[in-house]
């Protein structure tokens, strides 16, 4: 268990480490201090724990490794915080963390607008690291842990069948990370279509398919066009869609998306739900029917997601 709590932490170590190469020095020292720190932790965790036995690891053991995980990856990913005095204490510092890993979305802070880049782009990694969960990461990208796989991705991941997508977790746990990333890609590249520059697309698109909204705007996307939250507003619906479904579809199996009941009612009460609002910010408050449609979608997709 120690082993597998060592690799979640040295994950953290290796985002904070390259985020940190491409940062100004301000940036850079507390995210290398932090990376360097829990490199030597995560080393210290495997190296004491990796001759025991993998096949130790059952369901029980799965459920312990991936409540902890979160914690320690918080404990150790609020360091740059800390270091770099954005975060008036550690208890601050360990609040937006956990709300980051946990794509939560809640913050401490009220002036998002004058955080250093760096810290900005990490709050948000920590977002799209959360997303698909750092387990499943884990399975995609060490294999050594495929032994006691199945436990950990039942643990992480409840509403996926992985025999769905492919027969080795490995393999699915791979196949849902290109998945993530892709949708990824394609959010970014609209966004920066619609203006936004590459940090501000990069930061929003790792909130929005988190599903949790960190910005890197004090206005959030209400600062935006609305070709930009109409964007948003799509990648949203499609990060809260389970991942098999995402799978099938580029698979062409679009019968069995539509088939899925979960995802029928999904997009039924998101649509019944818009119209709903949308009538109300229309006829009640007055505002225009392009806007009252788009506030009341922006907002029920970001609440059902």
């Amino acid at each position: 268990m120690l082993s597998c709590l060592g690799f979640s932490a040295w994950y953290d170590r290796g985002f904070m480490t390259e985020l940190a190469l491409f940062n100004p020095l301000h940036d850079f020292l507390p995210l290398l201090v932090s990376g360097l720190v829990i490199m030597a932790i995560g080393i210290g965790f495997w190296l004491a724990n990796r001759k025991l036995d993998q096949n130790s690891i059952g369901k029980r053991e799965g459920y312990i490794i991936v409540s902890l995980a979160w914690i320690i990856i918080s404990l150790f990913g609020a360091i740059p915080f800390v270091l770099s005095g954005v975060a008036p204490s550690y208890t601050d510092a360990f609040f937006e963390t956990m709300s980051g890993f946990t794509t939560t979305g809640a913050s401490i802070f009220t002036d998002i607008e004058s955080l250093p880049k760096g810290i900005l782009f990490w709050r948000s990694l920590t977002h799209w690291i959360g997303g698909m969960g750092i387990i499943v990461l884990s399975l995609a990208v060490l294999p050594i842990l495929g032994i006691g796989g199945m436990q950990l991705f039942v643990a992480e991941v409840p509403g996926i069948t992985p025999d769905k997508l492919h027969p080795r977790i490995t393999q699915t746990a791979k196949r849902l990370w290109g998945i993530y990333v892709l949708l990824t890609v394609v959010l970014t590249a609209l966004l920066m279509f619609g203006g936004m520059n590459l940090f501000d697309a990069l930061c929003h698109s790792f909130g929005t398919m988190a599903t949790g909204g960190f910005s890197t705007k004090n206005d959030s996307v209400a600062g935006f066009s609305p070709y930009i939250q109409y964007v948003i507003i799509l990648f949203m619906f499609l990060a809260g869609t389970n991942f098999t479904l995402h799978y099938f579809g580029l698979k062409g199996h679009f019968k069995k998306v539509w088939a899925n009941e979960e995802f029928r009612n999904y997009t039924f009460l998101i649509l019944v739900s818009s119209m709903i609002i949308m009538a109300a910010l229309f006829f009640t408050v007055g505002l225009p029917a392009e806007k009252s449609f788009r506030d009341a979608l922006f907002q029920v997709v970001s609440i059902v997601t």
